[in-house]
């Protein structure tokens, strides 16, 4: 199968793996909090960025490699963490990590993701990035950055912006609960989607592998505050100062809306600051995501990371254009997975890819970072540009 004849778009992955996955299961994926207006937020912030075609540049040849933290990543993009990943499609965060590891990009763990750093850290040769949910406990907040670290991951990520559990109404309506279990409302549908089903029991019952060891009672009276809400606590600065201390490697802050935040993350030593509104799933009263990175970016000299909304290359150059320096994804992998299964990732990497070369082409620039300033805000409904 020609898989671009049928397959060009983040969108086109979406309707796909859309018709692969339990309704409970697609409910977690492509849900937000409240109406969900802010995850409109993030897209409609995006559609506004524009740009104005060059002409007469010649060819152009495309440079999309970014250095961060000591390595050269050839495309601007890598694997955000999401929870509970392999609960989306079995062996997700292997197949994630494999193929981004293989295409010289990064892949990032959640701390509640359904593989452990331990099955994982080997994917990504030395690579990886490890997502960090802040645990109140002590002795397991040591024990949680020594297995990253002795599994190979790299960089660690700390998420500030979970302080507490959000509703996710309709992710709850979709009768997912934690910890999941086999109910008759659960098993019609996955009777309706034999292929996850079928891997999902080879698979074995989804389980959050890398708190195991830490939970004796992993009830919970909110269906959306799993064993990770149960184990972690707010985070405040004197934890930020104590996990800079305790991690010798690259520090990033995921999370970060407010300038003053980042300047004052620079000041305790964090290494890059992660522009993100969780895409919409923590908070329904926020900005687009976007809106965000050109005080971010003017408040620090950190690299930038960007995530919330992102569909495809032209939304990678839009973040870049306004402050980032390198952009990360979440949903879109995901959709490829459970459309494609092994073959999706690297179909979505090259989707990307093409998308990026087309439009700096049209833009007549070489390196997405020439396009820093260079972007315009959508004019209002019915006015002619000038």
């Amino acid at each position: 199968m020609d898989l671009h004849s049928r397959f060009m778009t983040v969108a086109d992955l979406r309707r796909a793996a859309r018709k692969r996955v339990p309704h409970f299961a697609w409910s977690y994926l492509d849900t937000a909090t409240g109406t969900e207006a802010t995850a409109r937020r993030n897209r409609d912030a995006l559609d506004a960025v524009l740009f104005t075609p060059s002409i007469l540049d010649g060819e152009v040849v495309p440079d999309l490699s970014v250095n961060l933290f000591g390595q050269t990543h050839p495309l601007p993009f890598g694997v955000a963490p999401v929870g509970q990943s392999g609960l989306l499609w079995p062996g997700a965060e292997r197949m994630l990590a494999r193929a981004a590891t293989q295409a010289g990009l990064p892949y990032a763990l959640s701390t509640v993701a359904n593989a452990t750093p331990e099955e994982v850290g080997p994917d990504t040769q030395g690579k990886g990035w490890f997502q960090m949910y802040p645990p109140r406990d002590l002795e397991m907040r040591r024990d949680l950055l020594a297995r990253a670290r002795d599994s190979g991951f790299h960089v660690l990520v700390l998420t500030v912006d979970v302080p507490v559990a959000s509703r996710r109404e309709r992710q709850v309506k979709g009768g997912l609960v934690q910890p999941p279990r086999l109910t008759p409302r659960i098993a019609l549908q996955c009777a309706l989607r034999p292929a996850w089903s079928l891997a999902r029991l080879r698979a074995g019952m989804p389980r959050m592998k890398t708190l195991d060891r830490y939970s004796q009672d992993t009830a919970s009276r909110d269906p959306t505050a799993h064993i990770g809400y149960l184990l972690r606590t707010a985070p405040d600065w004197d934890y930020l100062r104590w996990l800079r201390a305790h991690w010798d490697g690259p520090l990033v802050v995921k999370g970060v809306l407010r300038p003053e935040d980042a300047v004052r993350m620079q000041a305790e030593g964090v290494d890059a600051i992660w522009v993100s509104n969780h895409g919409g799933r923590q908070f329904d009263g926020a900005r687009g995501a976007v809106d965000y990175l050109p005080g971010v970016r003017a408040a620090t000299t950190l690299p930038v990371i960007f995530d919330s909304g992102i569909d495809g290359g032209l939304d990678i150059l839009r973040a870049i254009s306004l402050g980032a320096d390198f952009v990360m994804m979440g949903r879109a992998w995901h959709y490829a997975v459970c459309a494609l299964g092994e073959r999706g990732p690297a179909h979505l990497i090259d989707i990307l890819r093409r998308d990026l070369v087309a439009c700096i082409g049209q833009l007549g620039v070489s390196h997405p970072s020439d396009l820093r300033g260079m972007s315009l805000t959508a004019a209002p409904a019915g006015s002619v540009p000038g």
